[in-house]
């Protein structure tokens, strides 16, 4: 296998060195594939080998008076090369270097992601671990609905963030696909065992049946999970950013000494990081449109969709690897308030105990209808007025007392039956 060259940040893996660094490799491996059939002497091979170069200066220079950049590209390194280079580049048209190239550098992006997604569920599983009995209520329609826990609420972030590792193991797949076909990809000029060896030789699979170009299928599957990827993401930060909100205060973005929240008000703490997130989210949206766009060329290839992946592939990639640190960072230094959580719960004296009021009564031997009109209008009244208490109802109506004991009515007010049953979840998750 050609030795990889390997850059640390998603920046790095999409810049113009990293792009003809990839289209080297793939020349190389070309090269070295039809030495391997013996089409190249031992000596040329060698010279290729040890003399291939480009500068990204002198391409951009050659590319501004022949309008190709492959051909600029080439022009480069033959410059390096001298008459060995007649051996590069052999039967070969542009897509097989720019998308076998671009395999390269999806595949090498797929990975780094994978890192960071990896980082989010270990910050996620310890959050979630530290707080499985730190109860809290649960919302629908953004109403108190019963208790949960925050451990719970945090686990289906674990959850969906695991199968957002699985969708990039598939995308490794994916993606990590290359074509040496020639043009209009029927083999007229080459071997496809040259496909094959060079193909080998970076790592990658074979296209199963390119035209010119690699179906773009494939890249609109990219840029659609990094922006499914980026929804879970957005879904994580806007329940932050909800909890944060001063009349809940539940948790809170870590605020760093020195920080300021607003120009104008000195006491904001604005959960700014979430926020980004959630907007970025939104870009990585916007980009599926145009990758399904992409799909539909004209017969087997315009480049139509050329100029839209020079900005949406790099742009998708290194936005998604910034929300993911982003997020690694929020969940490591979230602060968790379990007092608000226990004070919002129990407003209006324990309202979201409600079902556990209503089945006991219907236990004692109660119509549900019954007693549903009971409990609702004790919750009611509890809900319409300041300082409302619901259990303070309950015990004072004879209604109940007459079919609950002190101790009964009390049991209904306890969470552990809203714990009771979550050791499954911990156990699938291994929490």
């Amino acid at each position: 296998m050609i030795e990889r060259y390997t850059l640390p940040e998603m920046g790095d893996l999409w810049s113009e060195e990293a792009k003809f660094r990839s289209w080297l490799e793939v020349e190389i491996a070309a090269c070295q594939a039809n030495a391997e059939l013996g089409r190249v002497p031992a000596e040329a091979m060698a010279t290729i080998r040890e003399k291939a170069a480009f500068e990204v200066s002198r391409i951009l220079e050659i590319e501004a008076e022949v309008r190709h950049d492959v051909i600029a590209f080439l022009t480069n390194v033959n410059e390096h090369v001298g008459d060995a280079g007649r051996y590069i580049h052999v039967g070969m048209t542009s897509s097989d270097v720019l998308d076998t190239g671009l395999a390269l550098q999806l595949k090498a992006s797929v990975e780094v992601l994978r890192k960071e997604v990896d980082a989010l569920a270990g910050a996620l599983r310890e959050l979630a671990r530290s707080h499985r009995d730190t109860v809290m209520i649960g919302r629908s329609h953004a109403i108190h609905g019963e208790p949960i826990t925050f451990g719970f609420k945090v686990a289906g972030w674990l959850a969906e963030t695991e199968r957002n590792r699985q969708r990039l193991e598939r995308l490794a797949e994916v993606v990590a696909v290359g074509q040496v076909s020639g043009a209009m990809g029927t083999y007229a000029n080459t071997d496809p065992e040259v496909e094959a060896i060079t193909c080998r030789l970076l790592g990658l699979a074979v296209d199963t049946a390119s035209t010119q170009v690699i179906s773009r299928d494939r890249h609109a599957e990219y840029v659609q999970t990094l922006a499914l990827i980026g929804a879970s993401l957005e879904r994580f930060s806007t329940e932050i950013r909800n909890l944060q909100r001063t009349d809940v205060l539940e948790v809170e973005e870590n605020f760093a000494k020195g920080q300021k929240g607003s120009s104008a008000m000195p006491h904001k703490r604005n959960p700014i990081r979430s926020e980004r997130i959630s907007g970025l989210a939104r870009v990585l949206r916007s980009y599926t449109v145009a990758a399904l766009e992409n799909c539909a060329l004209w017969h087997e290839r315009d480049i139509s969709h050329s100029s839209v992946e020079r900005m949406m592939l790099p742009d998708c990639s290194v936005t998604l690897h910034f929300m993911l640190r982003e997020m690694t960072e929020v969940v490591k230094g979230l602060g968790v308030y379990p007092e608000n959580m226990a004070r919002n719960m129990n407003v209006y004296g324990g309202v979201v105990f409600s079902q556990r009021v209503l089945l006991a009564l219907v236990e004692s031997g109660l119509s549900r209808e019954e007693a549903y009109r009971i409990v609702q209008r004790h919750a009611h009244e509890a809900w319409n007025r300041d300082g409302g208490d619901f259990r303070a109802n309950l015990a004072a109506d004879p209604e109940v007392t007459s079919r609950l004991s002190a101790a009964q009515l009390a049991d209904c007010f306890s969470t552990d039956l809203h714990r009771a049953n979550l050791g499954v979840i911990w156990e699938r998750l291994g929490i």
